[in-house]
């Protein structure tokens, strides 16, 4: 199997790394998490200027038409930047749903404003006791006429303070945790009934809990089936699962780097620390560790174009479950080799060590994925 990108790949890559070495070291990232939402709209038009936010749309779309290793690619390097800006909620998962689910009109409506860099997007999913199961939702969608009534709350939406479209699940029949009556809908953020408290997470990303009170929405807001948009959620959140995986490796390729560096200049007796044996054992697990991640995420890039949805759902699982564990290493020792400073906020290790730990509990934390493959009679 040829895992050497192609020409155009190879060009990706450089233009992405190359655009945020100049736009986005250290010192940049923290002036960024100052500005209004908590990223910067000048690094988010430089993104959509190079054509990034348009790569997983269709010509007919006005995008490139690229895949999930183009994906990997920009995801890849939005790891080892750190970057905030949200490419995840918008182009993966409000792009997916488009891609996936949406009409032809609600592409036309939508997806030139992504591409532009004009819109964003935020996916309302996690609900108060929800934690990873996708069809446990109480927030109601009702008809009321042609078109709805949305009423509940979400918690944890990424980019939910600061965007301008919301993907709502909705329950349009049935119980709780039913897996049938289960839609998807566009709703405007500043649509009358909504209310959000913003705030920061841990990694210095911005999320928000919203609540939904009498929001009502047209005819034309419902994603796909109403009442039966399940596989499609599956689908798009799948699709999440892959582009995190490729964002932990750029994350833990950076981590690794960096405490390279720092046990080669670090003094202690007065000699460099790297020269003690030990240590350099701790960084050869280290690379393995990350090693593997990086082949797992691979292999969860090629799983997404599974037809399979049960095979392709259990092989990200399995993806997700190694990541989970590299990243868990690799995050923890990188933090232990730094001492004391690597605890602290001046330091860049420790924000490297907190993006992981998020990544490790989005969309399902190590467990979560263990156990479904288990039940699917994996083997990890």
């Amino acid at each position: 199997m040829d895992f050497d990108l192609s020409e155009e790949q190879r060009l990706l890559k450089e233009s992405i790394d190359g655009l945020l070495t100049d736009s986005y070291d250290f010192e940049q990232r923290k002036k960024y998490m100052k500005e209004k939402g908590g990223w910067s709209k000048a690094v988010w038009s430089k993104l959509a200027e190079q054509g990034l936010l348009g790569l997983p749309f269709t010509e007919a779309d006005g995008g490139f038409g690229a895949g999930g290793v183009e994906t990997m690619i920009v995801m890849e390097a939005l790891g080892k930047a750190l970057v905030l800006e949200p490419y995840l909620a918008t182009v993966v998962i409000g792009g997916g749903f488009l891609r996936h689910g949406g009409s032809a009109e609600q592409k036309a409506a939508h997806i030139p404003g992504i591409i532009d860099g004009s819109k964003t997007f935020a996916f309302a999913q996690l609900e108060k006791n929800s934690r990873y199961d996708l069809f446990d939702i109480t927030t109601t969608a009702k008809k009321k006429g042609a078109g709805w009534v949305i009423d509940g709350e979400k918690f944890v939406v990424l980019n939910g303070e600061n965007a301008d479209t919301l993907i709502v699940t909705a329950r349009t029949k049935g119980e709780r945790r039913d897996k049938n009556g289960i839609g998807v809908f566009l709703v405007p953020a500043d649509a009358k009934g909504i209310s959000k408290k913003g705030y920061p997470t841990q990694d210095g990303l911005h999320a928000a809990d919203i609540s939904f009170t009498g929001v009502e929405v047209g005819s034309d807001a419902a994603i796909g089936n109403p009442e039966d948009a399940l596989d499609l959620i599956e689908r798009v959140v799948d699709e999440a699962r892959v582009a995190l995986c490729a964002e932990a490796v750029g994350a833990m390729d950076e981590s690794l780097k960096e405490t390279v560096e720092y046990i080669k200049t670090r003094k202690q007796f007065g000699v460099a620390i790297g020269s003690f044996q030990s240590l350099q054992h701790r960084a050869s697990d280290m690379f393995v560790a990350a090693e593997q991640a990086r082949s797992m995420s691979m292999f969860a890039t090629m799983a997404g174009d599974f037809e399979d949805a049960k095979e392709r759902a259990n092989a990200i699982a399995a993806a997700k479950v190694q990541i989970g564990k590299s990243l868990k290493f690799v995050g923890q020792q990188s933090i232990q080799l730094h001492g004391g400073i690597g605890m602290t906020m001046e330091a860049k290790i420790g924000h490297y060590f907190k993006r992981l730990t998020m990544i490790e509990n989005t969309f399902g934390d190590t467990e979560y994925h263990l156990r479904r493959v288990a039940d699917a009679g994996g083997l990890i």
